[in-house]
This record gives C-alpha cells, structure tokens and sequence, in this order.
C-alpha cells in the first residue's frame, strides 16, 4: 500500500496503504535515501493490477522502510472496516477452492495492514490459478509492503516473464533493489534504465533513477536524469530535494 522511502513510502505507506503514484525521493546525510510516495493502491506504478486485486488508495503515511505502523494497530486504521475484513478471511478459508474469495480476502487483509494474512490468501488463490498475472503482482505488492523486498523481488519477476513490457512493475521490482540492506544500487538502475527503454516518459522511474545514481555517487548521471525529468514534469514536487541531493554530491558542498 504514503510515505517516505527511507528511505523511500510507500510507501509505503502512510496512513493505512501506500501511494506509488506520489513518490518524492531524497537522500538523507550518507544514506542519501528518501522516496516519499507509494500507496497499495492501483496506482501509477501498480497500475497493472485489476480492480480484483488492486487497492483503493488510503492516507498516507510516513515510513518505509522504517516507520511503517504494525499490523497490531490495524483495527485503528481509519477506513478500513475490520468487520468486512474478518468475515472476508473467514468465507476464504471455508471456501478454499474460490479463487474469488481467495482474492478479497487478500485484498482487505492489504489493505489492514495484515500483510501475513493477505499473503497467504494471494498464494492459495495462485495456488488455484498459476498463471493469474494479477496474483503474481499482487503477491510482490504484498510483500513490498510488508518491506520484504527481496520476496517481493521473486514474484515480480515472475510476473515480468509474463509481461516483461510492464513499466510499473519492472520499476517496482528495481525499487525492492534499491530499498533491501544492502542495497544493489546496479540492477536496480538496470531495472530503471529498461523500463524507460519502453516508456522514456515514466516520471516515476525517473525519479527513482535519479535517486539510485544519487546514492551511488554519480552525480552527472543523475544530474542528467533530473533534467529529463524536469522537463517532463516542472512543477514536481520532488524537484527540491532532489536538487539538493545531488548538489552535496558536488566537491565545492564537501
């Protein structure tokens, strides 16, 4: 499911699910890492994901990878229903064999923050249908939110052998690169670069590229990414920061 990426937000996440379509990246002293942004919505960088399987966007909140708030506070998530998430969770499990029911219970268990429980349903409903490209998704969401990011990784790619010209995706999955500890700042640029091959627009991964090259330290490249992005998108709100970040890259702010 807003957020800070501590790094980056989610993400994930903010007030109860993230909001990729908002991410603001920035770096912080020597981790140079901040994305704020990311929601376990349908959103821009999720936009490949059914109505099935998707989110509705929630409040943001600040956090990921660090302050992201429990499952154990759940049931104080304003607008989740606990009552639709139980009984969802309870027909899951007494129909085993509804990829449906399998399904929504995942889904409001995501969006309650019970990234366990959503996990478990998505995998009975894989388990029913393999090849359900949404599910796959949906599982690498899941655990991304939950900050499993190398997990998250496997069922990305997963679903990228399927739909390998799937931008948001392909970013996600460079996200749960850049994000892990350590972080593996190449491929998760080579991730970015491929999936501006396909969509040399895609404002988010931009932003994400030009945070990678940031933390690397190569401050020509992300210099140049910025400015593709800027004349994409001028009124960013990432901008800032970003232009900040790169600038105490620079030997005159050491």
């Amino acid at each position: 499911m807003t957020n800070v990426l501590k790094g980056l937000s989610h993400r994930t996440y903010r007030g109860i699910v993230m909001n990729k379509e908002n991410i603001l990246f920035s770096l912080v002293g020597v981790l140079l890492g901040f994305i704020v942004g990311f929601l376990f919505a349908n959103t821009a960088n999720r936009a490949g994901l059914s109505t099935q399987t998707a989110v509705p966007p929630g409040q943001q909140v600040e956090g990921l990878p660090s302050g992201h708030p429990s499952v154990g506070n759940a049931s104080f998530q304003p607008g989740v229903d606990m009552t639709a998430v139980r009984d969802a969770a309870k027909l899951a499990d007494e129909q085993k064999e509804n990829f449906a029911a399998q399904s929504n219970a995942a889904r409001l268990a995501a969006q309650a923050e019970r990234y366990d429980d959503a996990f478990k349903y998505y995998e009975r409903a894989r388990q029913l249908r393999p090849d359900d490209y949404d599910t796959l998704v949906a599982l690498g969401n899941t655990l991304f939110d939950a900050e499993k990011f190398a997990d998250a990784e496997r069922w990305y790619a997963s679903a990228l052998a399927k739909k390998p010209e799937d931008v948001n995706v392909r970013t996600d999955m460079g996200l749960t690169l850049m994000l892990r500890e350590p972080p593996q700042l190449d491929r998760a640029i080579a991730e970015f670069r491929r999936s501006l091959e396909r969509d040399p627009g895609h404002t988010q991964t931009l932003q994400n590229l030009t945070v990678a090259y940031t933390r690397k330290g190569d401050a020509a490249q992300a210099q140049a990414t910025l400015a593709k992005l800027e004349s994409l998108n001028p009124k960013s709100e990432a901008l800032p920061r970003l232009k900040a970040d790169i600038e105490k890259l620079r030997p005159s702010a050491k």
